[in-house]
This record gives C-alpha cells, structure tokens and sequence, in this order.
C-alpha cells in the first residue's frame, strides 16, 4: 500500500497540571504513560500511527527540544522529520508549516494531526482509514469522541446531520469552546455532541488553501518562515523573524470554525483521554481491589481511591483516600483528586520565583545511565552525565548554542567525521549548535561526564587551546588535555 497518511505530530506546551513529572524542558509528552520503563506519551503516538498505511512522521516541536524528539525516535528504531520552532505560536501556524512541508515532499498528501499527549484505546486506524476519501476529496475531517461527563476543560462539536456519500461522516453544526459546567451538562443532556478531540485529517493542499483565504496574514508568514528555514543537523527551524508575524492561535479558531469543508467523525468504539492532570491519570489506569492506582516502589496501608507513584525510593502511605502522591528526585506532590487540576497554580508560583524545579529535574535515570543537573539559569545548563559499562548515547548540542563535554572519569570512544577518536580523563569536546556526538563507555568502570550547554552562541566561547596531541579536522573539534 503506498503512504497516502502522513502524521503530524505536535509537541509543543508543557503539560504543567502534570508537575512535578512535567518540566518545561521534560514536558508531559516526553514522560512514561505509566511510570519509569513505559513508553511515552510521544511514543506511544507514534507507535498508534506506525504501519503501511502511513509516511514516517513529521513532528513539529520546540527547537530546543529536537535532540528529545530524536532520541525517542531513535528507541522506536523510527526514522522522522523534524520542524523546530523558534518560538510558541500555537497550533494553528505549527499545522500550517508541517502541511506546507508535506505539500512539498509529496502535492497530493493528507496530513494526520495529532496531539502527542493523549491516551486512546481502541482501533482508531480502522475509522481514520474509512475518513480517507473524505479527506482526498477536500473535507476536513475533525474526529469527535463520546462525552461521558460534563468537562468545562474541552471543546465541543455539535453534530449536524450524517452525509449520504461518506459512511461514518457528519456535518457540523457549529463549535463550543470550554463551556461552563452548567452549558456542558445541558449540552451533553441534548444530545448529539462530542468533545473536539484535537485529531483531524485533509490534505495538505486543502488546509493551505483555507489558511491563504480566512487568514492570508499567518499563510504569508509560515510561508516565510518555511523558506527561510534553517537546515540543522536534527531537521528544520522555521525562520524566526517570519514565524513571529503569524497569529498565536488555534487551527480550530483560525479555520475549522470558519470553513465550509469542515465535517465531524465520531470515534464510536474508541476510549479517549487527554490526561491533563493527575486525576485523569487515575482514571485511565487500572486500580487495584482498594481503587488505588501505584506505581513503582509504593506500600499503601488502609488507603483506597488514590495514585501514587514513586521514581526511585520507596514511597508509605497510610490512611489517606482520594489521594495524589507523586514522587520525584527533586519535588514531591501531595494533593487530594478533586484538587488536580490547581497543580497549574504552583507551576505558576514557581516560574515567578524562577525556581529550577519547574524547569527541569535534578536526577533522571536513563537507558544509558543518569543524568544530575548542577545549575541551570537563563545563561547555561551544567549537567553531570554517568555512563553504565558498554553503554552508548548520544550526547546534542542545543539548538541555541554550542556545548562543552568534558570526561572527569573514565574512557570513552566516540565518531568524528566517520573516525574512532578515544576520550579519556580530563579531555574536552566542543559540540556546535545542533550537532550530535555518538559516544560509548569503553572502560570496566562507569564513564563521568560534565557537560555544560550555553543557551546563546553569544556566550562566552570556550578558550582555543594549543594542541598538546594531533587535533581532528571536524565541525565538533577535539581540545585535547583540557584540564
């Protein structure tokens, strides 16, 4: 079958009412669906999507986030594209680039767009495949999923009578954003309504067309901005100046409220959640006799009704109902279910004292070993990287800056410009801004890194040593005994 299906997939916010697993530079969509050793929000997306039917996907993110796109495509063994970008504007403008660039590649492409941090069960496949036709034929098919309680937190579509030529298609009768809680009722109560899912399927050249005619100022710009585009080591990053002009807003305010072509398809037999906050973390996992939902190394005693979660020690909890307790390295939350979705407000509290909790964790296990964050400011990260025996990683420079590494202990071998070169202690590499280092621990012991990642290329550069040993002609140079 050939690829007619590309997904889209965006991966841009950072899921605050999910702290302290989510961080702005580790958000929700990069973070285990059910704890440590589990996939991702990201992966499990791109493993729904991942069959003959559908193109490698195209994945719009931060651009200081497209080394984490990478690595976790990299543990899929999945090959995607990337587009970074160089500053948040929403939905809208991040659907438009990743359609002009398919338009691109391929005139007759359909585009499948995908939230990355959502949790669905069910053969969604089987009713995206059946909305094809629809699709080729210029509808833009946005999917809808079953209310089952009144969620002021969601948008709704209001059903408007099945079409005769597509199975499974609707029209729709109009949009709700985020009612109240009294208009959510009545409108679930009336029938015939859906939550907007954020999944929607057309062709690339269909959605082009209606961002040219309903809002031809943010269709000028994101065109700019993908012709200015920067090639980089891990994908594109839309040209900021251009990017900045186009409107901050949603797809669905920008066209699908306005267009003639749009259509609703109700995902019957598909179980959906947008996991915002913990409380719907609890409901989508499967509880134990007492309603309790645990992960990791957790012992509840007369406790019923509650998530706990703990990463890396053990974690009692006694006589408590209706209880969230995640713990992490660095911070630890404690709130009851009815309150889970304030957790934005302390997210809140610590951007305005510019705590680093907010920003990233201090400690996180990986498959290769464990990453300890130093310091982290408006300036530079500085991180300490240990390195299991045998293991191998991929060590990025920022999309911002250039990056020092530095071996404090141990030995390692890594590939510049196609050549083996070993690093041993007190060497130091200087990483280019979106370059990649593939590195391995070749010693009996662990390998210590330091590595200090500037967030401006303006920064203080690193002093030019004067070779001590034969230096390598690479766009990642080796400074040979930096002590």
């Amino acid at each position: 079958m050939t690829h007619c299906i590309v997904p889209v997939v965006l991966c841009g916010g950072m899921g605050s009412r999910l702290w302290p697993m989510s961080r702005v530079e580790q958000p929700k969509q990069f973070q285990p669906t059910l704890g440590k050793g589990s996939p991702t929000y990201f992966q499990a997306t791109l493993q729904r999507h991942r069959s003959e039917a559908f193109a490698p996907p195209l994945v719009v993110t931060n651009a200081g986030q497209a080394a984490l796109v990478h690595r976790q495509l990299d543990e899929l063994q999945l090959q995607g594209r990337v587009i970074g970008e160089p500053v948040g504007r929403n939905t809208g403008p991040a659907v438009l680039a990743a359609a002009i660039c398919a338009r691109r590649e391929n005139p007759g492409a359909v585009i499948l767009v995908l939230p990355s941090d959502h949790v669905i069960k069910g053969d969604i496949n089987r009713i995206i495949s059946a909305m094809l036709p629809a699709a080729q034929d210029g509808r833009i098919v946005s999917f809808g999923v079953i209310p089952t309680y009144p969620e002021t937190g969601y948008g709704y579509i209001t059903d408007g009578g099945a079409y005769q030529d597509y199975a499974g298609l609707h029209r729709v009768d109009g949009f709700v954003e985020k009612p109240g809680y009294d208009h959510a009722r009545s409108l679930i109560e009336a029938g015939g309504v859906y939550w907007a899912s954020g999944i929607s399927l057309m062709r690339a050249d269909t959605l082009i067309e209606e961002f040219r005619r309903l809002d031809p100022t943010t269709h000028s710009a994101v065109t700019a901005a993908v012709d200015g585009a920067e090639m980089r080591t891990l994908g594109i990053v839309l040209n900021e100046a251009a990017f900045r002009r186009a409107a901050n807003e949603p797809t669905e305010r920008q066209i699908f409220e306005r267009t003639p072509n749009i259509a609703l398809a109700p995902l019957h037999g598909v179980q959906w959640d947008d996991v915002g906050a913990w409380n719907a973390v609890y409901q989508i996992s499967d509880q134990d006799r007492d309603g309790n939902v645990l992960h990791g190394d957790v012992m509840a005693v007369n406790t019923r009704n509650s998530l706990i979660q703990s990463e890396t020690r053990l974690v009692a909890v006694i006589g408590m109902e209706d209880t969230v307790v995640i713990d992490t390295p660095d911070a630890v939350l404690v709130t009851q279910r009815a309150f889970a979705q304030d957790v934005k407000q302390v997210v809140e509290k610590l951007k305005a004292q510019k705590r680093r909790e907010v920003s990233s964790h201090t400690t996180r296990e990986m498959p290769w070993g464990r990453i300890q964050t130093l310091a982290s400011d408006a300036s530079h990260d500085m991180r300490i990287m240990t390195v299991h025996r045998s293991a191998s990683l991929q060590v990025n420079g920022t999309g911002q800056g250039p990056s020092l590494l530095t071996v404090m202990a141990g030995e390692g071998r890594c590939k510049i410009d196609g050549a083996e070169v070993t690093l041993r202690r007190g060497q130091t590499i200087v990483i280019d801004a979106d370059h990649a280092l593939p590195l391995t621990n070749t010693a009996e012991r662990e390998l210590k890194l330091m590595h200090l990642q500037f967030r401006s290329a303006a920064e203080t550069q690193p002093q030019k040593i004067a070779p001590t040993a034969r230096r390598h002609r690479t766009s990642v140079p080796v400074l040979p005994e930096v002590l």
